[in-house]
């Protein structure tokens, strides 16, 4: 998370999820520690996984105090062991003390989707499929959601809706008809922007061949129903599996030879990855 607009993006909505975690500041950390102390922490995981999110955990405590220092032992995509040590942060022991929470929530949540992530990644390697995430993202959240998925080793699919067009079953009702609906768009959309067309029956997808559909969604049809999809279409347009895909049936659509399986539950159902900051010591 390099680029300046994504790192200004970030930043404010750390500061956000500052502000709502101490909105008047930190009271028990007042309380027990008035002045500033230099002081450190280690990060320690708790349970196997992927770690995803160390620049963003990073910056929580460097917006509080840019004297902060993280040094990480591992990489961002890297899997640790429960019980292995992660990284020491350094600083004033007040801000290691009032941005704790924040940094974890951040970190956990994102290694939590890297490693569900990595589990489906898995399931489809070497097939020529890919695994792209969706739109079900927790508000806010979808900036650093998207990138656990990255380091998990899946990919991204459109960001919002203002990235390509994709007619989803009430587009098409409002259009009044498949055929409708990717005229609309071809006719309003810029050229560049590929149309992909969310089909649920075989005459839904031969209705979307036929009006030159780019990519075509198979949703939440049979296995039998997909293969029969994949072989009418037969390359005229990519095709991607979705619907209630998750780590336990991803491997079913390892022989469709789809081009994308999209995955909701990369975001929307995958545990945090436990990790905490442990042993604080005040140094003077």
């Amino acid at each position: 998370m390099t680029d300046p607009m994504i790192q200004m993006q970030m930043d404010d909505h750390i500061r956000a999820a500052l502000r709502e975690d101490m909105p008047f500041g930190d009271v028990s950390t007042a309380a027990v520690m008035s002045e500033p102390r230099p002081g450190r922490v280690q990060l320690i995981a708790k349970a196997d996984g992927v770690i995803a999110g160390l620049a963003v955990f990073s910056r929580v405590f460097q917006l509080l105090d840019p004297a902060t220092r993280v040094t990480a032992d591992v990489a961002d995509g890297a899997r640790v062991s429960a019980g292995q040590h992660v990284a020491t942060v350094e600083g004033d022991v007040r801000v290691l003390l009032e941005g704790e929470r924040t940094a974890l929530n951040y970190l956990q949540r994102m290694s939590g989707i890297a490693t569900y992530t990595a589990g489906v990644a898995e399931a489809l390697a070497g097939t020529g499929t890919t695994l792209v995430c969706t739109r079900k993202t927790t508000p806010g959240m979808r900036l650093f959601e998207r990138e656990a998925v990255r380091l998990g080793g899946g990919s991204l699919h459109r960001y919002g809706l203002s990235d390509g067009v994709l007619l989803k079953d009430n587009h098409i009702d409002a259009a009044g008809g498949v055929a409708e609906a990717i005229a609309a768009a071809r006719a309003t959309a810029p050229f560049v922007d590929k149309v992909e067309v969310e089909c649920e029956t075989l005459d839904m997808v031969r209705e979307a061949v036929e009006a030159g559909a780019d990519i075509i969604m198979l949703d939440n049809m049979t296995h039998e129903a997909m293969a029969e999809a994949v072989a009418l279409i037969a390359g005229r347009a990519q095709t991607e599996a979705s619907g209630n895909v998750d780590a336990a049936n991803a491997s079913a659509y390892v022989d469709l030879g789809v081009d994308f399986v999209s995955c909701g539950a990369l975001t929307h159902s995958a545990p945090i990855l436990d990790l905490s900051l442990k042993h604080l010591e005040v140094l003077a």
